[in-house]
Formats: structure tokens, C-alpha cells, sequence
């Protein structure tokens, strides 16, 4: 699996969300920590968006062309 996106819980959501609409199966890592650790940090905390090997491609170019911020 790769990473896809990173950021807080509630965004990683929103592109679980945009990506799952498109048919890419993904899930999330770290969502439990994001979620604890969002209100008291401004940074860390992320919440990585995994998608499998051959879907990256496909799930990087929709993340970017919506205007996220795509990480890999």
C-alpha cells in the first residue's frame, strides 16, 4: 500500500470519501492518534490515506486535481 495523502482526521475523511466515490478501496492509518492529538497539536498528528499499489496512480491524479494537497 501506498501513502496517498496525509493530513488531519476530518480531511483525510473528505478525500477517503472523493477516492471511494471513483471506486478506489483505501483506508486510513494513525486515524485513532489523529483524532486524540488533533485539538492539542497544531502540528503531527496526521492521519495517513493509504490506497493499494496499482490504484496510486489513479488516486494521486484525483487528489491533485482537486485541489489537495497530495503527499506521497
Amino acid at each position: 500500500m501506498k501513502k496517498v495523502y496525509e493530513g488531519s482526521l476530518w480531511e483525510a475523511e473528505v478525500v477517503k470519501g472523493l477516492l471511494q466515490s471513483e471506486g478506489i478501496d483505501c483506508m486510513l492509518r494513525d486515524e485513532t492518534l489523529g483524532a486524540v492529538t488533533s485539538p492539542y497539536l497544531t502540528s503531527g498528528g496526521d492521519v495517513k490515506l493509504l490506497v493499494n499499489d496499482e490504484d496510486y496512480p489513479k488516486a494521486f491524479q484525483l487528489v491533485s486535481s482537486r485541489g489537495q494537497d497530495a503527499r506521497s
